[in-house]
């Protein structure tokens, strides 16, 4: 099982200097502790700030090395060609391979201020798929809907194919990741049983549509302290105040030989990547968590 990393975008910072650098600690301290793979999300008119991802990745990438990196992109709020040249310009400035994560999104907020009419959601993000990966096989592309676009071409091209992992946990988003994607990315709010049952309905459905897919990921939200006394002391200062809604029994807190033993339990259903995102606000614990995910995975590849 491999583990990856997704980094937080949002930092609530009077400088916004401070949380740009911030993520480019992480990413360096990610790749010294040897994690497999590196991601940023996508969200858009946020309060706070928020690292827009191809500028952000683009920047994260000069410090991360051959190992594979990608972004999320929440395709409904996206022209195609837009996305399909963000990623052909980021595959083209990656040393490794180029993951491309997309999903349908939520919130009335962002796509009120983008426009986009969230009932659509579904149709626009299929129909964006389409053009996107037309456009990096160097297909030239016409469309009459949802975007009108005319004979279109796009360059750079990826140096070789970006794979696609689709998100998603309702039933229609299960069947899509396994009818679109290369590769299915399970949500960070599922709970452990919940996680097995989903798997299964993926691999159901990867039958039924005779997909055999790259890639079964999943995102944990954690903290890895010292030990687990340690742990608690970042980690509940974050979960008391409610984090994202998430239910208990969710993240995953504790020291080195707990956090692996909940990973390799999602590797025991059938995931092939974990995809962490960590809990601490501060910067410093942040880092310390991170670093101790080389044992983590240590641990994982020992097992």
């Amino acid at each position: 099982m491999r583990l990856g990393i997704s980094l937080r975008s949002a930092h609530a910072v009077d400088d916004a200097r401070v949380g740009a650098r911030w993520m480019v600690e992480r990413a360096v301290v990610a790749r010294e502790a040897g994690l497999d793979s590196l991601f940023v999300g996508d969200h858009h008119a946020v309060p706070v700030p928020y690292y827009q991802n191809t500028a952000i990745l683009g920047r994260l990438l000069a410090e991360w090395g051959d190992r594979p990196a990608g972004a999320l992109y929440l395709l409904p709020l996206w022209h195609p060609v837009l996305v399909a040249e963000q990623v052909g310009t980021l595959a083209a400035i990656a040393r490794g391979r180029f993951v491309m994560q997309c999903a349908v999104g939520a919130g009335a907020g962002q796509f009120g201020a983008l426009g986009v009419a969230p009932a659509d959601r579904a149709s626009r993000m299929e129909a964006a798929l389409d053009v996107i990966r037309r456009l990096l096989r160097g297909q030239e592309v016409t469309s009459d809907g949802p975007w009108r676009i005319g004979p279109t071409r796009i360059a750079p091209l990826p140096p070789e194919p970006v794979e696609v992992w689709v998100g998603g946990h309702a039933p229609p988003a299960v069947d899509r990741a396994a009818r679109l994607g290369d590769g299915w990315l399970a949500g960070p709010e599922l709970l452990p049983a919940e996680a097995r049952d989903l798997l299964e309905a993926y691999r159901e459905r990867c039958h039924v549509h005779g997909r055999t897919p790259s890639a079964i990921a999943i995102r944990r939200d954690v903290h890895v302290g010292a030990d687990p006394a340690d742990a608690r002391r970042v980690a509940e200062r974050v979960l008391e105040r409610g984090y994202r809604g998430f239910r208990p029994g969710v993240c995953v807190v504790g020291g080195v030989e707990e956090v692996a033993g909940e990973l390799r339990d999602l590797g025991s259903m059938g995931y092939t990547d974990v995809i962490v995102r960590h809990l601490a606000d501060d910067q410093g614990e942040a880092l310390a968590s991170i670093a101790r995910l080389r044992e983590v995975r240590a641990a994982l590849i020992d097992a």
